[in-house]
């Protein structure tokens, strides 16, 4: 397009060609959005096709060999290093070029050459850095963590306290914060050039040169060492680099580890002898045999990249210019009540639109309308069943986390002790969030994108009414329940996340402390990680239907499409196998590590391999291990009559509690909601319940107490002499709800209507957690059609 690769076109130009490409040439991605590093996680069509093109068109050998495909290897990687360099505007006289796995694979060959240092070295780090940079901290003989850039200057201006004397220094920062894009000052590694000797600055870009130029024309403002992540400026292939300031070279001379490739001699047998290469610096440190064809995708990468988008001059503007359009969305959604929808995170030096202290970032929390915070974990939930992808979390920047959400130390203890975990859902610990929601744009974006996500956040997450947002929809509960309810149905799932199994009517059935006899007491696991498999990720899952052959002591598992069906005993005792069948070994389950019974059954393992569709075999965690001292037991975050559980209640392998139940009047009411919008009705098989209580059929119309279990503190089953079953809280859903439990299709419905109608304190809640009353010991007998009193 005329003006692309001049930068002569105007904000909107640029736009409309890029919304054009994205629905001409990239139609995989025309109805997703992509809102974290937008354009760099896609893989074009035009990218793989040349790719392709060069992969079939060159004969590449191992660079270390003298032969004609070698050769061309060699002349390929060099190219595609000086077109790197080039890219960064490094004069290969003074700057060379290293390939390593990715950006903090970079920073760790810097941290190893520091390491090797014979007085060690002392090292210092921006509070914004990524985790990859702050981690080098644990090798170094003394750090520090430099709390803001007033800090930083004063360090570099005066004699700063933590300033050492006789040793190496490194000072480490990113270009832009991973969290926020906040840009911090690139003349730093002037200004400490100048002040300090033997005191190096290592810049971590992979942020900013996602959507910006990296200018390294000034050799003496250039840092020492820079760490790129190749993949997010161009989505393919996966590669980093680290650029070295050759004055700075001199660093890496005592660097004991050596690889193929790196050396010109080596002895190993009556002496101990090696001569490095003296080559240049990138042939000393790129060990072993270079990822060839991976440097072949990044040449396509470079040339598609330009062709497509022009300059990263051009990128930068565009994607300043959404952010601003993005930041002005978000700034603008107000609840009824007035209050600010979002949260954001940002400084009042960085604004947004100027690409100088600004990248196109943006990070946020919600609030609802009572002012309390929503959780990141349910708006996740959403993007995803939108088909839109984002970030939630630590995002990898411990320092800007715990300074924008105001998380002390000792809080952020505390929220580990609760429960906390990298990636997990306990977001909104003691009254903050634990995390942000992350946006980044892309050359890739557009301003649909930008529009479509703001849309988002007001169709679910703005409350227009001018009240304060209302705890989830009840009713009045009457006072006498008795014979108002029944158990309509009972149901065990002996396969976690598989079909479940339902107990014929008449049938009465063993509850026990860990919940009903036969549930999920077996999973599949991944057969290299050993990690419980779920419906989330293999939707697959709910086709394989597990049932429990009393008669034959055995349970049948049967999947679609295949003639075979697996069978494996109801008995523990490893006795009734033909040989032994099983082997203890360490499993994780919902994050939690138990001692399983792996089968080792070759017939099984490609059984279920075949019908998910990844390598896995079955797991057992037997009654008796779930009350052991190292066995689950139901979350803490459980509530009981508004209060945190007294005790913690035996699990097997069900997720937060041993019993899930739901109400068939509820299921009802969310149905007519769901309806009244265009959508499909729900199964109650959708939502996996244990128990469904179902109301008398002889009730008129309009008198049925659909969520009246939002008030419940227990139920008692069969009359007064019968078992106690507690309620332990609202059950937490998420967008596993939409996965059709007969065709295992994906859809948007329940949870989109939930998110609406069935939102409390952040989280959207359907059914209630149960557990059979701790007083009573031995079990209890329960059966469907069974009258059902409340309280």
């Amino acid at each position: 397009m005329a003006g692309l690769e001049s930068g002569n076109l105007t904000p909107e130009e640029y736009d409309a060609y890029v919304e054009k490409m994205r629905q001409d040439e990239y139609p995989m991605i025309a109805d997703a959005l992509y809102l974290d590093h937008a354009g760099t996680t896609v893989y074009s069509k035009r990218l793989m096709e040349r790719f392709h093109r060069d992969m079939m068109a060159n004969l590449l050998g191992n660079p270390h060999s003298a032969s004609q495909s070698s050769q061309h290897a060699t002349q390929l990687i060099d190219s595609v290093r000086s077109k790197l360099l080039h890219l960064c505007n490094a004069d290969p006289a003074y700057f060379d070029v290293v390939f390593t796995a990715n950006a903090t694979a970079a920073i760790k060959l810097v941290m190893e050459a520091f390491r090797e240092q014979s007085e060690g070295f002392w090292y210092g780090y921006h509070v914004d850095s990524h985790t990859s940079l702050v981690g080098a901290r644990e090798v170094a003989i003394a750090h520090h963590c430099f709390k803001s850039d007033a800090e930083v200057e004063a360090w570099v201006d005066a004699a700063h306290p933590s300033r050492p004397a006789g040793r190496s220094q490194l000072f480490a920062f990113p270009a832009q914060s991973n969290m926020n894009g906040r840009r911090l000052p690139l003349y730093w590694s002037m200004r400490m050039r100048r002040a300090f000797q033997r005191t190096y600055t290592l810049l971590d870009a992979a942020s900013y040169a996602s959507t910006s130029p990296l200018d390294l024309r000034d050799v003496d403002a250039s840092p020492d060492f820079t760490a790129l992540s190749l993949y997010k400026i161009f989505g393919f292939p996966d590669l980093g680099a680290l650029i070295v300031r050759k004055a700075a070279a001199h660093v890496f001379d005592k660097r004991k580890y050596f690889g193929g490739g790196t050396v010109d001699m080596v002895l190993c047998s009556k002496e101990q002898w090696h001569v490095k290469k003296s080559g240049s610096l990138h042939e000393r440190l790129e060990d072993g045999t270079l990822p060839v064809h991976s440097i072949l995708a990044l040449n396509a990468a470079i040339d598609t990249h330009a062709e497509l988008f022009g300059t990263l001059d051009r990128v930068s503007q565009h994607t300043a210019a959404l952010a601003k359009r993005l930041y002005d969305g978000l700034t603008a959604l107000k609840h009824g009540s007035g209050r600010d929808v979002c949260t954001i995170y940002t400084n009042a030096s960085s604004l947004y639109g100027d690409s100088r202290n600004q990248g196109p970032i943006v990070a946020f929390n919600l609030r609802d309308s009572n002012g309390d915070w929503v959780s990141n974990t349910e708006i996740e939930k959403l993007a995803s069943i939108k088909n839109i992808h984002l970030r939630t979390g630590g995002v990898c920047n411990p320092g800007g986390i715990a300074q924008w959400l105001h998380l002390a130390p000792w809080e952020m203890r505390e929220n580990f002790s609760a429960g906390q975990r990298c990636g997990g859902e306990y977001d909104i610990l003691n009254g903050k969030p634990a995390g942000v929601v992350r946006l980044s744009l892309g050359a890739m974006s557009t301003t649909s994108d930008v529009k479509r996500f703001v849309a988002f956040l007001e169709e679910f997450f703005v409350n227009k009414n001018c009240q304060s947002q209302a705890p989830v929809a009840g009713c009045e509960v009457s006072e006498k329940s008795e014979q108002r309810f029944h158990i309509e149905s009972l149901t065990v799932y002996p396969i976690k996340s598989c079909a479940g199994w339902q107990i014929s009517h008449g049938t009465t059935w063993e509850v026990r402390d860990e919940g009903l006899v036969w549930d999920r007491e077996w999973c599949i696991v991944h057969q290299t990680t050993v990690k419980a498999l779920s419906q989330k990720q293999h939707p697959r899952m709910a086709l394989i239907r597990p049932s429990l052959d009393f008669r034959q002591g055995v349970l049948r598992i049967h999947a679609p499409g295949s003639a075979d069906t697996v069978i494996v005993p109801l008995s523990q005792d490893p006795g009734v196998f033909d040989k032994p069948d099983f082997a203890q070994r360490d499993a994780t389950v919902c994050g939690d590590r138990i001692a399983a019974q792996v089968y080792a059954s070759q017939s099984v393992a490609r059984f279920l391999t075949e019908a998910v569709g990844v390598p896995c075999t079955l797991a057992r965690f037997p009654v008796g291990t779930a009350s052991d001292s190292a066995g689950r037991h139901s979350k803490a975050h459980l509530k009981q009559g508004g209060e945190a559980i007294g005790v913690p209640r035996p699990l097997l392998l069900s997720n937060e509690s041993p019993i899930l139940t739901i109400s068939r009047s509820s299921l009802n009411r969310l149905n007519e909601q769901i309806k009244a919008r265009g959508g499909k009705a729900a199964h109650p098989s959708v939502f996996r319940a244990n128990i469904v209580l179902a109301e008398s059929p002889l009730l008129p119309p309009g008198l049925e107490q659909p969520f009246a279990e939002d008030h419940w503190q227990s139920m008692r089953i069969g009359g007064e002499r019968g078992p106690v079953l507690d309620f332990l809280g609202g059950c937490r859903r998420c967008q596993m709800v939409c996965i059709d439990q007969v065709s295992g299709e994906k859809n948007q419905e329940p949870f989109v209507t939930l998110a609406k109608t069935r939102r409390a304190e952040g989280k959207v809640l359907f059914g209630v957690h149960t557990a059979l009353r701790v007083e009573r010991a031995g079990g209890a007998m329960i059966a469907a059609r069974q009258s059902v009193q409340t309280s």
